[in-house]
């Protein structure tokens, strides 16, 4: 057994690209603006185990579960989007708080760790990438780029806080607006991606 290294370094960067750390520091920090930092430290792991778990499923089981649900990739991205539009017009709107509050760090469970982390292109990524990998050695090195991507993700996350210290409240709400308008836009490209799968025939099971 050999270790892929080119198939790691490439599903490591694909995955990094997609799920974009750095971009999602500002909504991670919307949505848990009202939670404590301990909270915040628990949504950070919660999230990133959340996504590992969903992701990892899918490259193992994803194309059998979506067969047997009849259910397509661009329906599967379409409602990944939807779900994104409802959480960005309440961070556009300010309505989230109230309900974030109460939610704790369940939050790190949706939005944050599916659909916005664990989307469809970090799903089809994976599944992709496991398609392509050959042997034991082929299998390591994507199960090994998954879990690094993810642990950047995480550790991203984890810091966030002492950007949140030194924004202040005005700067958090500021961002906040922020955030749902490219939240807003992510879910429009997803929703628009997955109309056009459809209009090319792609949507059929």
């Amino acid at each position: 057994m050999s270790f892929d290294l080119t198939l790691f370094t490439s599903t490591f960067v694909t995955l990094l690209v997609i799920l974009d750390p750095p971009g999602a520091i500002p909504i991670f920090l919307a949505l848990t603006g009202p939670l404590t930092p301990q909270q915040k430290v628990a949504a950070a792991r919660r999230a990133s185990l959340v996504a590992l778990g969903v992701i990892a499923s899918f490259a193992l089981f994803g194309q059998r579960i979506l067969d047997y649900l009849h259910i397509s990739l661009p329906a599967l991205q379409g409602a990944g989007g939807l779900l994104l539009l409802i959480v960005a017009l309440q961070l556009l709107t300010g309505s989230e708080s109230e309900q974030l509050a109460d939610a704790g760090v369940n939050v790190a469970l949706v939005p944050l760790g599916t659909p916005l982390l664990a989307g469809p292109g970090a799903i089809v990524a994976t599944m992709l990438a496991v398609q392509g990998a050959e042997g034991a050695g082929g299998y390591l090195a994507v199960a090994a780029a998954l879990v690094t991507a993810i642990l950047v993700v995480y550790l991203t996350f984890r810091f966030a806080s002492p950007l949140a210290r030194l924004l202040k409240d005005s700067g958090i709400v500021l961002l906040t607006r922020i955030a749902g308008l490219l939240l807003s836009a992510i879910a429009v490209q997803m929703i628009a991606d997955s109309v056009i799968a459809f209009a090319n025939g792609a949507g059929a099971t």
